[in-house]
C-alpha cells in the first residue's frame, strides 16, 4: 500500500461510533455550573475535619502535681518558755512554738494535744487556726497540770500531737520539739507536782 490520504478501514471492520451522552440530570447540571464551589467547600471540610483531629489528639500537658501533704509542707519549732502567762500561775508551763508553712496552700491547725493524762493543753490563737504560705506564725501553748500521778515525772522526748489540714488532705502527726523543750518540761513539771504533794 502506498499512497497519500486517510487511512480507510480495511475489510470486516467497522466504524465505531462515538458514544451517545447520556441524558444528564438536574444534580449532575447544577454540579456541572458550581464545580469549583463545590470542590471548594469539600476541600475546605476535609481541612476542617482534619484540623479538628489533630487538635483533639494534640498531646496534653500532664497534669499540675497535688499540693503536698501538711505534715510535709510545714515546720513546728519550740522557741522558749513564755513567763508570766496565765497558765503557769495555775501549775501549767507556758511556752511558744513557730508553725512555718513553707509551700503549697494555706495549712489550718484543728487541733492540738499531748500525750499524757495528768496534762491539759490550750493555745494561742485557739485551735482552729489558719496560717498562709510562705509565712510563720508564732503559737502559745499552755501545758497545765490536772493530776501529778498521771504527769510524766521525767518525760524523755515529749511531742505535741497536732491535728492539720490543707487543700490535699487531713492528718494528725506528732511534733518532737527537741531537748530543750524536753528540759523546760521536766523543770515545770517537778516545780508544779512539789507543790502540789506538799
Amino acid at each position: 500500500m502506498s499512497g497519500v490520504g486517510p487511512v480507510e478501514p480495511g475489510e470486516d471492520t467497522r466504524v465505531r461510533e462515538a458514544p451517545r451522552p447520556r441524558p444528564r440530570g438536574r444534580l449532575a447540571r447544577h454540579y456541572d455550573r458550581h464545580r469549583r464551589t463545590v470542590l471548594a467547600s469539600g476541600a475546605a471540610l476535609v481541612v476542617l475535619a482534619g484540623g479538628g483531629y489533630l487538635y483533639a489528639s494534640r498531646p496534653q500537658p500532664p497534669p499540675a502535681p497535688p499540693p503536698p501533704y501538711p505534715s510535709q509542707a510545714i515546720d513546728l519549732v519550740y522557741v522558749a518558755p513564755v513567763t508570766g502567762s496565765p497558765g503557769a500561775a495555775a501549775g501549767g508551763f507556758g511556752f511558744t512554738v513557730l508553725l512555718s508553712v513553707r509551700s503549697g496552700p494555706p495549712v489550718t491547725v484543728t487541733r492540738l494535744t499531748q500525750p499524757y493524762d495528768g496534762l491539759s493543753v490550750s493555745s494561742s490563737p485557739a485551735t482552729p487556726f489558719q496560717t498562709k504560705s510562705h509565712s510563720a506564725r508564732k503559737i502559745i501553748v499552755t501545758l497545765r497540770v490536772t493530776e501529778c500521778e498521771k504527769a510524766p515525772r521525767n518525760p524523755g522526748l515529749p511531742f505535741l500531737d497536732v491535728t492539720l489540714r490543707n487543700a490535699r488532705a487531713i492528718e494528725s502527726h506528732s511534733f518532737i520539739l527537741g531537748t530543750r523543750y524536753a528540759r523546760d518540761l521536766s523543770r515545770t513539771l517537778e516545780v508544779a507536782c512539789s507543790n502540789d504533794s506538799r
